[in-house]
């Protein structure tokens, strides 16, 4: 058994069930008391507080959608009045109004415990340095992160995003143990370490939790390699708490949801229903212990699988496997669907090629054309072309379809981001 924060992570599947249902209760009398949206969503159903007992029950109800949340734009989904809300924050969505998040004490005490938990199962102990690199503000990120190491009572550096120059100085300076950013941002980092004449795998770093954008496994593996690390995924979302709903422990099989706070499902992206065990489908979550904003079956988007097995650490806390894509990610060129982590699982099986790549899709006469551009390695001294034939060949198998154009450009032509997430996809179709 390894560390643990406390004693439900590794509690029985009947005593955690229990906790779930009596918190349930309380988190759908709270919701229909107190936000419009829910009494209204319950009289529509024709349902009653009373109908909904366990969690077993929550199937009877709709489901939440971000477009609930800007149609209650700002604070039409919070269930306590203003001043009772300490702390507000806001999703980082990039098209129309973001989603308003709120919270009271007792929320962030939560938070707090959830991200501390989050912490040991990556390892990480009350002696270590952690050099939080989310960013602070509106994103959940940042506070999120370190609140959770102040928790646990570990060193938190917060530096936030971007000063990247100022990151590896801190690194070498202070000796940090851990850094939390997007996996996109750890590899930058070697990059700029590089370039300033350290090697980052001779500091004491050790571990990289990284959030925030998906991470395919050819990535993780880049970046354990080029930082010489163990890299650790971790996930959450604004509209349920922030960073800290689950997270991979050392055995790094799979993320471990602390379900006695945020209940998950995996229902059908299209119809809606839930799928047999093991199925991959749309994560469904929905909040037990908040108390500014109860969620109730809130569609996250986000495509993974449940695995209910006890894991090798000991706990038992159900594991999502790293999210694949989003459901509104989907990419559909000329009929054929594909995620954009699939382009980035085959071109990262290619030792020559860098971990950095654009998609860009178009429509020429009237019919989509899709592009793809990869950097090659800095010390890339083979043949193009064969490269191009290779990468084409293997695009070509796995998306059932071969990509319009192929580029493969020097290292570093792609533009880098230190603060905030990548973007892979420029979809120029509506423009």
């Amino acid at each position: 058994m390894y560390m643990v924060f406390d004693s439900m992570e590794a509690a029985s599947r009947d005593e955690l069930r229990e906790v779930q249902d009596e918190r349930l209760r309380e988190m759908v009398e709270t919701a229909y008391e107190n936000v419009d949206y829910y009494r209204e969503m319950f009289d529509e159903a024709g349902l009653s507080p009373d109908d909904i007992q366990s969690v077993g029950d929550l199937s009877k109800l709709p489901f939440t959608t971000k477009e609930d949340f800007r149609d209650n734009y700002p604070t039409g989904m919070f269930a306590v009045e203003m001043e009772d809300v300490i702390r507000i924050h806001a999703s980082s969505g990039t098209t129309g109004k973001p989603k308003i998040v709120g919270y009271t004490r007792d929320d962030l005490d939560v938070w707090s415990k959830a991200v501390a938990r989050c912490l040991v199962a990556a390892g990480v102990g009350p002696d270590d340095i952690v050099q939080n690199a989310y960013g602070y503000g509106l994103f959940t990120g940042g506070l999120g992160l370190h609140q959770g190491v102040e928790e646990l009572g570990a060193t938190v550096i917060p530096i936030g995003g971007g000063n990247t120059q100022r990151q590896v100085e801190m690194l070498a300076d202070l000796g940090s143990d851990v850094i939390s950013c997007t996996p996109s941002y750890a590899l930058y980092l070697a990059e700029v370490a590089e370039d300033m004449g350290y090697d980052i795998r001779d500091l004491p770093l050790r571990v990289v939790i990284f959030g925030a954008e998906p991470c395919t496994e050819p990535m993780r593996k880049e970046i354990e390699e080029r930082l010489g690390v163990t890299g650790i995924d971790i996930y959450g979302l604004s509209e349920i708490v922030g960073p800290g709903v689950s997270i991979e422990c050392e055995q790094q099989d799979g993320l471990h949801i602390w379900e006695d706070y945020f209940y998950p499902e995996i229902v059908d992206p299209t119809t809606g229903e839930p799928v047999e065990e093991g199925q991959e489908g749309e994560l469904v979550l929905t909040t037990l212990s908040k108390q500014a904003l109860p969620v109730l079956r809130y569609r996250t988007g986000d495509l993974t699988t449940l695995n209910y097995d006890t894991c090798e650490c000991g706990r038992t806390a159900v594991r999502m496997d790293n999210i694949t894509g989003r459901s509104d990610d989907l990419i559909i060129v000329r009929g054929v669907n594909f995620y954009p982590s699939e382009v980035e699982s085959v071109v990262l099986e290619f030792e020559e090629v860098a971990p950095h790549y654009r998609i860009d899709i178009s429509r020429e006469n009237n019919l989509d054309t899709l592009k793809v551009t990869v950097e090659v390695v800095d010390d890339f001294d083979g043949s193009i072309t064969n490269l191009k034939n290779r990468i084409t060949e293997r695009l070509s198998n796995v998306l059932s379809f071969t990509p319009d154009e192929l580029n493969l450009v020097e290292y570093g032509n792609i533009a880098r981001t230190e603060v905030g997430k990548v973007q892979r996809v420029y979809d120029h179709r509506g423009q």
